[in-house]
C-alpha cells in the first residue's frame, strides 16, 4: 500500500510538471501576441520574460508589459524597452535682407503713400512723415514682409 501511495504521488507530480508550460511555449504565445506591438521582442528563461526593443511612449511600454504578465506561466517581466528621445526642435533662422535690397524695396512700397519717407541703416527701417490712420496697418505689413531687422515707426498720424 505504501509503495502504491508513493508511486501515485510521483505520477501526480510528473503530471503536474508536464502540464506546466515550458519557456518555449510561453515565448511562442507571447511572440504571437506581440505582433500587435511592432519593434518589441521577448525572451523567456525559467518563466521570466525579458522584453526588449523600442516603444513609442511610456503608455505603449506599459501595455506591452501588462500583456506579457497576463500570459500563463510567466512568473515575472523584465521590461527593457527603450523610449527614443524626442526629436530636437530646430529653430528657424530669420533672414534679414541686406540694406541695398531693403532700400530698393522700401522705396517701391513708400511710393504708394504720399508724405511718407523711409531710410535703411544696418537692417533697420525708419519710417518718417505723415500718414492716415487707415493706411498705417497696410504700410507696416508691407514693410515687415520685406524682412528688415527692425522697423522704427516715427510717422505722424493725421
Amino acid at each position: 500500500m505504501k509503495t502504491k501511495s508513493i508511486l501515485l504521488g510521483v505520477c501526480l507530480s510528473l503530471a503536474l510538471v508536464a502540464c506546466k508550460p515550458n519557456d518555449g511555449q510561453i515565448q511562442k504565445e507571447i511572440t504571437s501576441k506581440l505582433s500587435a506591438f511592432p519593434g518589441v521582442e521577448v525572451t523567456v528563461t525559467k518563466g521570466v520574460a525579458t522584453v526588449s526593443g523600442t516603444c513609442k511612449d511610456d503608455a505603449f511600454k506599459q501595455s506591452v508589459e501588462s500583456m506579457v504578465k497576463g500570459i500563463k506561466g510567466v512568473k515575472s517581466v523584465v521590461n527593457n524597452c527603450e523610449i527614443p528621445a524626442p526629436e530636437p526642435v530646430v529653430e528657424s533662422t530669420v533672414t534679414i535682407n541686406p540694406d541695398a535690397v531693403l532700400t530698393t524695396s522700401i522705396t517701391e512700397v513708400v511710393k504708394a503713400y504720399s508724405g511718407v519717407s523711409a531710410t535703411v541703416k544696418d537692417g533697420v527701417v525708419t519710417l518718417t512723415g505723415e500718414i492716415k490712420k487707415t493706411q498705417l496697418p497696410n504700410l507696416i505689413k508691407s514693410v515687415q514682409e520685406l524682412k528688415p531687422k527692425k522697423v522704427e515707426n516715427k510717422l505722424t498720424i493725421k
